[in-house]
């Protein structure tokens, strides 16, 4: 059994590229995988090993970095090693939105737990929004929310400014971090009443139980596991190994769905050259499947 691990954290990082190559081989060394994204505002990340190594790596991040504790946090399990390899990666921010904040801008007070936000979407009056992308809002969502539909997060604040600054802004993403952004932004702009789901989807997921819960299908995550149900258990989805989007069972069931190839998403947009190499590439992974092994373009290890 596999503990996946995510987390952020909003700190000042100094000497990144030392920290990275420490890092990546810090990982490497641990049987860790997964993905660390550090930036002069912070770290992001997702791993998964052991829960010994994991314990000794978030260890090894706080002691790194200087600070006690995560801003937030989610653990699972997972039967299989839900990531290729481990990946520690620099970027201008741990999420791409042209902002960067510090620690200290932080609307901690506006961070709400699970029960608090039952209560604060059953509101009419409240206005729901779901950060993440298109294609993760499809996957599943909360009753009554409206995604922007917005691929690329840096166009997030145009569609922010489209709001009414004296209506109750209710936000969440996955962990919680594209949020915590959105939030700083949304109050420099003079939003009064604008609150988080804290630890995201996962966190809700995690603790409230599904006869209580305003949560309808389940969470897109961006390993194997592809998507989460109630208590962070594994979902239904696959990935079209065409597009790389995620697919239902009820999606498989098309004419225009083939394992490896196509699915209804991306089935008239692929040439028949693409698919031809498509089809060719999941011979082989089922070859490698048949002898007990992992082909390189192998996608999924479940």
């Amino acid at each position: 059994m596999f503990k996946v691990f995510g987390f952020y954290k909003f700190v000042k990082v100094k000497s990144l590229k030392k920290n990275k190559n420490f890092l990546q081989e810090f990982l490497i060394s641990n049987y860790i995988r997964g993905t660390i994204i550090i930036a002069k505002e912070g770290l992001n990340g997702t791993i998964s090993g052991n829960a010994k190594d994991i314990y000794k790596t978030t260890k090894k991040l706080k002691s790194l970095f200087l600070f006690k504790k995560f801003d937030n946090s989610n653990e699972s399990k997972s039967e299989f090693q839900p990531f290729h390899k481990p990946k520690v990666k620099i970027k201008k921010e741990i999420v791409p939105m042209n902002l960067t904040i510090n620690p200290k801008e932080r609307n901690i007070e506006t961070h709400l737990e699970p029960k608090e936000w039952n209560k604060l979407i059953k509101n009419k009056d409240t206005y729901i929004i779901d950060t993440r992308k298109p294609f993760e809002y499809k996957v599943g969502t909360f009753k009554r929310s409206v995604n922007p539909n917005v691929n690329n997060f840096r166009d997030f604040p145009k569609y922010l400014n489209k709001l009414k600054k004296n209506k109750p802004v209710a936000m969440f993403c996955t962990g919680g971090i594209r949020c915590e952004k959105t939030s700083v932004y949304l109050k420099k702009k003079g939003f009064k009443n604008i609150y988080q789901l804290n630890g995201g989807i996962l966190n809700y997921l995690n603790k409230i139980n599904k006869n209580e819960s305003l949560w309808r299908g389940e969470c897109f995550v961006f390993d194997n596991r592809i998507s989460l149900k109630h208590k962070l258990k594994v979902g239904s989805y696959s990935v079209c190994g065409g597009c790389r989007m995620p697919i239902s069972p009820k999606d498989k069931r098309s004419n225009k769905y083939e394992e490896g190839v196509s699915c209804t998403n991306c089935y008239d947009k692929l040439t028949e050259t693409q698919k031809s190499r498509f089809r060719m590439r999941q011979s082989q992974i089922y070859k490698a499947k048949q002898s007990g092994k992992k082909h390189i373009f192998q996608k999924e290890f479940k």
